[in-house]
């Protein structure tokens, strides 16, 4: 399997450069985003592209249909280098800019938004905090691992009590001696089942918020498994249980404090979904489109009739605004100059803009929209998901409001 490293090799950049463009195989750019990325992007993205194709794509519609999350992905995303890109290579991360990072999750979500909640929790909620407020001693322990699929991380930040009010969490720790015990619980937690590590957010005496690292095997630490969803099904949900779960000091976050540290960590989330929608509605579109230049109906296909090219063209054109909001996103990313409101609407538009694609996109599908021959269903029962977590439709909305009024409108 070619990893990100393989095709950046300069022998890969040389075929590349012979071939032409990596983007022969009618991907949707309408209005040719190509042309405003690097040759690192592209080639990331191809490798993305083609590992999906190989690992997910033929086998996700079973994964789905049986509820099953694929541990064996979690190596194969370390091998192919979709864990933690944009993380210096010294901690095992791959050194790329912001927009590499967009495109693999864009590709990845093509193939199942469930595989890049894998990936987008391991990157942005994991490893970026500790390479951003850990300790050296840290980042070389745990961020290596990580990068590699050796382990597989989770965030802790949502209770059952407190969701969009994250302020009011009531998961606690106590200093005692040579270590703190922690105390609490936290709710939909992606990856938690299978975690060997979860990065975990509480309040301390003082009621100030510290990031403490806990692992597998600490006694009173337990991550009980969520059965029974509609959506992500391919993606393993849980819960975080702490019943005075002793955590050794080394285990805090020593360099942030208060919510800035678990909002940053959103933000970088927020930022690959923005990316990772578009791919689910990508497939959705293409989808659409090829049933309907084969699907015949009246004698024709069902292409040639007005209201499919509706929705098909207005598809497409929601596509390519969302995709031009990303990429601009992206370079402000890259330059440091990324707002968190920016951020939010950028999710919060490619997120709406996918959910409205699946659902036309099931239309033209008709009857057989709804099965697991096409991908229709299974991404718009995991919009339903997307368009919740990392911030709630709403939230995001009045983040917005507030940033345009300077007025918030949820406290």
């Amino acid at each position: 399997m070619s990893s990100i490293a393989d095709v950046l090799s300069p022998e890969a950049k040389a075929h590349t450069a012979q071939k032409g463009s990596t983007n022969a195989n009618g991907f949707t750019d309408y209005f040719d985003l190509d042309g405003l990325l690097t040759e690192e992007n592209i080639l990331v993205r191809q490798s993305i592209r083609d590992f999906v194709k190989k690992e997910i794509s033929p086998n996700i519609e079973r994964w789905a249909q049986q509820a099953h999350f694929p541990s064996e992905i979690v190596r194969k995303f370390g091998e192919v280098g979709a864990f933690g890109p944009t993380i210096p290579q010294e901690y095992g991360g791959g050194g790329l800019d912001y927009i590499s990072y967009g495109l693999i999750m864009q590709e990845i979500e093509r193939g199942d938004s469930g595989m890049r909640s894998t990936a987008s929790v391991q990157g942005s909620l994991v490893m970026f905090p500790i390479y951003a407020y850990g300790s050296e001693e840290q980042r070389h322990k745990f961020l290596p691992r990580l990068a590699s699929g050796e382990w597989l991380g989770c965030f802790g930040l949502t209770e059952p009590d407190h969701g969009s009010n994250p302020g009011g969490m009531t998961t606690n720790i106590r200093e005692e001696g040579d270590h703190y015990i922690l105390n609490g619980a936290k709710l939909w937690i992606s990856n938690s089942p299978e975690c060997q590590v979860a990065v975990v957010w509480a309040k301390n005496e003082q009621g100030r918020i510290k990031g403490v690292l806990v692992e597998r095997g600490m006694e009173g630490f337990t991550t009980p498994e969520i059965h029974n969803k509609w959506s992500l099904r391919a993606s393993i949900t849980g819960e975080l249980v702490f019943d005075n779960v002793k955590i050794p000091k080394e285990n805090i976050l020593p360099n942030v404090e208060g919510l800035k540290g678990p909002l940053s960590c959103l933000d970088s989330a927020r930022f690959g979904i923005a990316w990772g929608a578009i791919g689910a509605a990508i497939d959705c579109y293409e989808s659409a489109l090829k049933y309907s230049l084969q699907r015949e109906q009246f004698g024709k296909p069902i292409a040639s009739f007005q209201l499919q090219q509706k929705k098909l063209a207005e598809m497409i054109t929601e596509i390519t605004k969302a995709q031009l909001l990303a990429w601009r996103l992206g370079v402000l990313k890259n330059e440091g100059r990324a707002t968190s409101a920016q951020i939010s609407m950028a999710k919060r538009n490619s997120v709406e803009m996918a959910l409205h694609v699946a659902r036309e996109a099931r239309q033209i599908h008709g009857g057989m929209g709804i099965t697991g021959e096409y991908p229709i269903m299974r991404h718009m029962m995991n919009l339903e998901s997307v368009v919740t977590y990392e911030g709630t439709h709403d939230i995001h909305l009045l983040i917005t409001g507030a940033d345009i009024t300077g007025i918030q409108a949820f406290k």
